[in-house]
């Protein structure tokens, strides 16, 4: 059973399915990270697409399609999103192999474990490309945090590296179960062999709702310290 499960997921993938898939997925984090940005949320919500393409395709599949989404979301969200690719590529290699390659998928306990991990590397690579290419502030909504911690007394790079890691860590966990709800609902002959988390079941739902909470937790403390006006 592991066996042809094994020989299942590393089996080439169809182009036709790469080519309607990467582009469909990239467009949900471009919709996504809009629809983020209109109500200004410490989240991104950037990455539910590439989480999807980078368990159902490969991890460098959803590297593609987070990179792709970030140059084709500057339309919208402005050029200082491009750099960001990078962290969508990034969360795509760990979803990706851990998904894949570590079976990290194999229930819901482990899967969370994946999205926290995705969500606090994403968290430091990004607060490290917010700080050597933006000096610290990108005009995301998260910078209210920053500035919030700045003025409790914190070093910018220590606002950064925090402010970072609580969104990302947040928005990759609801990514994460996003994500793998979109992927359940896809016909069976796209995830045969992929090792996920069962049917939903009582401690399945409490540990996804669980992990969502902890996402809107983020949201709260960013309004809690977002200065008034």
């Amino acid at each position: 059973m592991a066996a042809s499960s094994l020989r299942s997921r590393q089996s080439p993938v169809p182009t036709t399915l790469v080519v309607t898939l990467v582009p469909a997925a990239a467009a949900l984090d471009i919709v996504g990270g809009y629809l983020n940005g209109l109500l200004s949320l410490p989240t991104y919500l950037d990455t539910i697409g590439t989480c999807v393409a980078a368990i159902v395709l490969g991890p460098w599949w959803g590297a593609a399609a987070g990179i792709l989404a970030n140059i084709g979301g500057a339309v919208y969200l402005g050029p200082t999103n491009i750099p960001f690719g990078l962290a969508n590529a990034l969360a795509a290699v760990l979803w990706g192999y851990g998904v894949r390659s570590l079976l990290l998928g194999r229930n819901p306990y482990t899967y969370f474990g994946l999205n926290a991990v995705v969500g606090v590397a994403v968290g430091a690579l990004g607060a490290l490309i917010a700080l050597v290419v933006f000096g610290g502030t990108t005009g995301h909504a998260s910078d209210a945090i920053t500035a919030a911690l700045v003025q409790a007394g914190e070093a910018l790079r220590d606002a950064v590296l925090t402010s970072s890691v609580l969104t990302s860590l947040g928005d990759k966990i609801i990514a994460g179960f996003v994500g793998l709800a979109i992927i359940r609902a896809l016909p069976s002959s796209l995830t045969e062999g992929l090792v996920l988390p069962g049917e939903v079941g009582m401690r399945s739902l409490l540990l996804a709702t669980a992990g969502t909470v902890l996402g809107v937790a983020v949201i709260l403390v960013y309004l809690l310290l977002k200065p008034a006006g």
